[in-house]
């Protein structure tokens, strides 16, 4: 029986040169640096890897370049996602050739479908893939796939092995798991949202596919083993300051170009992206690099930028000591039995 997915599995970016193509040196040196940080696994051709803006051949280029390098260190959970079932089968043949642990599959996009034409889509992907595929789920930009769906799927393809949510839907996630864990207890569910990686976890979940993880891959996996380990004032901290840096790289700039700036700050050539900006958006870009330059210097990941960063006001260092606070009174009234 194959393993389970469980742990991080890092949607990594793709480097350009400056032709706009893709930069294959720096792509395996940053697989390699998200390594040896200690990522559980891999997953190119996401959205955080603007699986969209590549062609079919490039998306196919990219698994085969991070399988050859990655050679069977983490595991690779790869994006198959193309505009049809034709299409989608044709991709899990080629991952599966490459050896990927499994693929992970958007449900149709454009498009918006009914429950039922959702179902037959992946009941037609599931009969005929020659690897096993996690759903993906991310209704901001799919079909949504509701949580009948889901359980139906898992109880009639046995290919189909997991779900990957980016909705970051508490009660959604926890609705799933109670309506399939009782029949496939085999079934990974692995969460898209950052910001609630640590509640998911305790909820059920078995990991997450977290854009955060490419930039601050040492940070993600300590909040991973401290959460399922048990250290959860640990933990809450460090969700606390993942959620500034992930809310500061998502809502300051189209996405991806947050995280790419971060990955630049990190040591690496991501070169120009293939979504034109303006003027101003670029503007903002440059500024926005000094702030994550500012939170990546917290850690000591980076450098200051020149004339440093601004001090924290008497509002914001408020703001933490009540975290603080409150964290250590609920942890009292847990001991006490009292919550």
């Amino acid at each position: 029986m194959a393993t389970r997915l469980q742990g991080i599995f890092t949607p990594n970016l793709v480097p350009y040169d400056a032709h706009g193509d893709i930069n294959e040196g720096e792509l395996r040196r940053y697989v390699n640096w998200l390594i040896e940080k200690g990522v559980h696994g891999l997953y190119p051709n996401g959205s955080t890897g603007e699986f969209t803006r590549f062609t079919v051949e490039e998306r196919k280029r990219i698994v085969s370049i991070i399988a050859d390098e990655t050679r069977g260190r983490v595991p690779i959970l790869a994006g198959a996602a193309e505009a049809n079932v034709k299409e989608t089968l044709k991709a899990c043949e080629f991952y599966a050739e490459l050896g990927v642990r499994a693929v992970a599959i958007v449900a149709p996009f454009y498009y918006k479908l009914s429950p039922a034409s959702v179902y037959a889509y992946f009941k037609e992907i599931g009969d005929n893939t020659p690897v096993d595929v996690t759903l993906y789920n991310i209704p901001m930009f799919a079909s949504p796939i509701d949580v009948p769906t889901v359980k139906r799927l898992s109880e009639e393809c046995e290919r189909i092995v997991a779900i990957k949510d980016s909705s970051g839907d508490l009660p959604h996630m926890i609705r799933m798991i109670q309506a399939v864990r009782p029949n496939r207890p085999d079934f990974s569910f692995l969460t898209g949202w950052d910001a609630a990686l640590m509640p998911m976890i305790l909820l059920g979940c078995d990991g997450g596919t977290n854009a955060s993880s490419g930039v601050v891959p040492e940070i993600t996996r300590k909040l991973y083993d401290c959460t399922v380990g048990g250290q959860l004032d640990e933990a809450r901290q460090i969700q606390y300051d993942l959620v500034n840096l992930f809310d500061t790289m998502l809502y300051s700039a189209e996405f991806p170009d947050g995280f790419r700036a971060a990955v630049e700050l990190r040591g690496f050539q991501m070169g120009r992206g293939r979504q034109p900006l303006s003027s101003e958006q670029t503007t903002d870009l440059d500024a926005l690099t000094k702030t994550l330059q500012c939170h990546l210097a917290t850690h000591g990941y980076t450098d200051e930028p020149v004339g440093g960063c601004p001090i924290p006001s008497a509002d914001e260092r408020d703001l933490t000591e009540v975290s603080e606070i409150v964290a250590r009174v609920v942890s009292e009234l847990h001991q006490r039995g009292m919550m």
